[in-house]
């Protein structure tokens, strides 16, 4: 049986392909948009969206000239951290409901727009991006849109970017912005079988985005092809991509044991595994690697790590006033950040730069590493849903969905999520990721890499 990336991709077009129908004439913006709205307003999107678009959505399809743009007069989606002029960006939450209205547009949002692509809505997220799960209280939470079995066993998209995605995998926006502090780009790209790219955060602008961590903070899209992951980047960078056609045989890839692969269940690994081997047997050059610097990373965020404290100095003002309101979840690990101390602020710093120079120095003389995405499948909503009773097994997916992820935000560091699943499974990712401004690397091999599982 040959490898499919997803069932989501086969039906519903990346943007290029679309593009391609644009300029040949067998489709326009307008009909294209029509049917994202559609998709919008189907049970597929329940909760994916906060607020729609869809007329001023309409009206920029329609734009002269708009189709011989890179992103074409097409939708796009944006998380709902992001400011939009005009709007109030109120980051999942109910207590910036009342906020003013952003004067301008954030700059990654002008950048797509710029680009001709089209806002048909923002979107559903984990209140203030806290969590990998995609579980929200108050709006409620999407359901996966690339799990073949989510109309019977509704599952979890994946946070903190979660409506992003479910818009990308459904086919309701071609682009989802989002952001990725830990993982929040790649894991919903895995558990949807979409593609997730997290770009090395200093390349795009963080700025007119609610902040999780300054220091940890990515501003990234989610996409249905690594082509699309490609020209996204370029469009949010305004940097152009060196592409390479350089064939997968010339890169040195390194596979880490044991961390990264512990605890996978048994879809992902028959997916990883299967993986490996048809790369293998295509030529890929790939080391398995012992990488002990990863055993440290618990000692090096034993007070509690970059997350919890900056939200915390972020939150304070709002917590004596609205505290009540919070996501009880969400609120439990903001206020793990209050006992940090000032040293133990500046030594984390310190003891992540270290960290970084070690790991580099392990990769060196390799272009990327391959991983799993999340060790696990996407599990059912109910197991992990709003409740007390629930709130061991969410700790415990969260910290599973969080744990390689997290790893390359540690490292300053760039990587991609793509689906290595076969069609009639639920979604695996695959990511391939490396230190950082390695970013063009990385995005190739991943090119590489899905063509060889495309076919």
């Amino acid at each position: 049986m040959s490898l499919s990336a997803s069932h989501n991709r086969q039906s519903a077009p990346d943007l290029h392909a679309t593009r391609v129908a644009l300029r040949s004439g067998k489709s326009s913006a307008p009909l294209q948009m029509e049917a994202a709205i559609q998709i919008a307003e189907s049970s597929s999107n329940q909760h994916v969206f906060l607020k729609t678009m869809f007329d001023a959505a309409r009206l920029g399809a329609s734009q002269p000239g708009v189709e011989r743009l890179p992103l074409a007069g097409l939708a796009i989606s944006t998380k709902d951290l992001f400011d939009l002029q005009g709007q109030t960006s109120a980051a999942g939450s109910v207590i910036l409901q009342t906020a003013p209205p952003a004067k301008v547009d954030c700059p990654a949002v002008a950048r797509l727009k710029a680009a001709g692509g089209v806002v048909i809505g923002r979107t559903n997220m984990v209140e203030f991006a806290f969590s990998g799960v995609g579980v929200n209280p108050h709006f409620g939470t999407p359901v996966n849109g690339g799990c073949h079995d989510s109309v019977l066993v509704p599952r979890i998209p994946g946070g903190s970017s979660s409506g992003a995605a479910v818009s990308v995998a459904t086919g309701s926006s071609f682009i989802g912005l989002g952001s990725d502090t830990g993982g929040s780009i790649r894991i919903p790209a895995a558990l949807n079988g979409i593609v997730g790219f997290k770009n090395t955060a200093r390349l795009v602008s963080t700025q007119g985005a609610y902040p999780l961590s300054t220091t940890m903070d990515t501003v990234c899209a989610l996409t249905r092809s690594v082509r699309d992951a490609m020209l996204a980047h370029e469009v949010l960078s305004a940097q152009t991509l060196v592409r390479s056609n350089a064939p997968l045989t010339s890169y040195r890839l390194a596979v880490v044991k044991p961390l990264m692969q512990d605890a996978m269940d048994t879809t992902v690994t028959r997916a990883w595994e299967r993986t490996l081997t048809r790369l293998r047997a295509r030529g890929a050059r790939i080391t398995e690697i012992g990488l002990d610097a990863l055993d440290d990373l618990p000692a090096i965020n034993a007070t509690g790590g970059f997350s919890p404290a900056e939200a915390y100095a972020w939150h304070y003002p709002l917590l004596e006033k609205h505290r009540a309101s919070y996501d009880p979840r969400v609120l439990t690990r903001i206020l793990r950040g209050a006992a940090m101390t000032a040293r133990e602020y500046i030594e984390l710093q310190r003891a992540r730069q270290a960290w970084i120079t070690q790991v580099e120095a392990a990769l060196a003389g390799f272009d990327a590493v391959l991983s799993p995405t999340v060790p696990i499948v996407a599990p059912p909503i109910a197991e992990v849903d709003v409740g007390a009773e629930r709130d061991e097994a969410f700790f415990k997916v969260n910290g599973l969905l969080l744990r390689n992820t997290a790893v390359v935000n540690m490292l300053d560091g760039c990587g991609i999520s793509i689906p290595c699943h076969q069609a009639g499974e639920l979604p695996v990712g695959l990511m391939v990721w490396a230190p950082a401004l390695q970013d063009d690397p990385v995005l190739n091999i991943a090119a590489q890499i899905e063509q060889l599982l495309l076919f």
